[in-house]
Formats: C-alpha cells, structure tokens, sequence
C-alpha cells in the first residue's frame, strides 16, 4: 500500500479546504490505515468511533430506502467530524474547526475519494 500517496491526498485536502484541522484513513472496522493528525488526537480511537458512525448511519440509510450512504456529518459546538464511506473497504475522517467551509469540503472530498479508493485498491 502507498501510503505516501494517502498522506499526499489528505495534505491536499487540508491544503485546499479551509478548517480542516486533522483527517485519518481507516478500514471499516475501525483498524485507522494512516492519519494525517495532530498529536492530541489518537487515530485508533477516532478510527473505532467513526466506523461506528458509519455503521449505524448505513443501516439507517438502508432501513429508510435513501440509498448508498456517502458520509455524515457532525456538528459540534467547536468543529465538525465528518465520515466518508470509501466504497464498502475504508473510511475517511475529516475533522474541523469553527471556520471548516463545509460546502468546500462536499465539493473537494468527492475525486480525493475516488483517488484514495484507487490506491487501496492498488
């Protein structure tokens, strides 16, 4: 796996999309892959929450007929934690501060996705 090429594509986003603070890659079970983070934040605990959350969410999108889950997203009082489901094999968690323009991030995390679900799958 080229993990180089993950962290290239996490420091693009963080680059191009103004609040991203941290971001981590991890399989679905929670297992984090490669984290681009600071040293405050442990990727195992945040891989194990957010593969969680993107259990619980594709269940409910499946339960409810909305189709195939592409991410969630959680608004706290000091930032976001979003959860993007890459194909059924990864995740990606994108955390922000206050500032994070989350339409930006929408619109940028969608061909990042598809870069880091090729070099998996690589």
């Amino acid at each position: 796996m080229d993990f180089d090429a993950l962290i290239a594509e996490l420091r693009t986003l963080r680059d191009n999309v103004a609040g991203v603070t941290d971001t981590v890659i991890a399989a679905v079970d929670g297992i984090p892959i490669v984290a681009d983070a600071a040293k405050n934040i442990d990727p195992a605990e945040v891989s194990a929450l957010a593969a969680a959350n993107l259990g619980i969410a594709r269940q409910a999108a499946e339960v409810t007929g909305k189709g195939t889950l592409r991410q969630t997203v959680v608004f706290s009082s000091d930032g976001y934690m979003t959860v993007y489901a890459i194909d059924r094999m990864a995740l990606m968690v994108i955390m922000g501060d206050r500032q994070l323009n989350v339409g930006r991030l929408l619109f940028e995390c969608r061909p990042v996705i598809d870069r880091i679900s090729s070099i998996l799958a690589a």
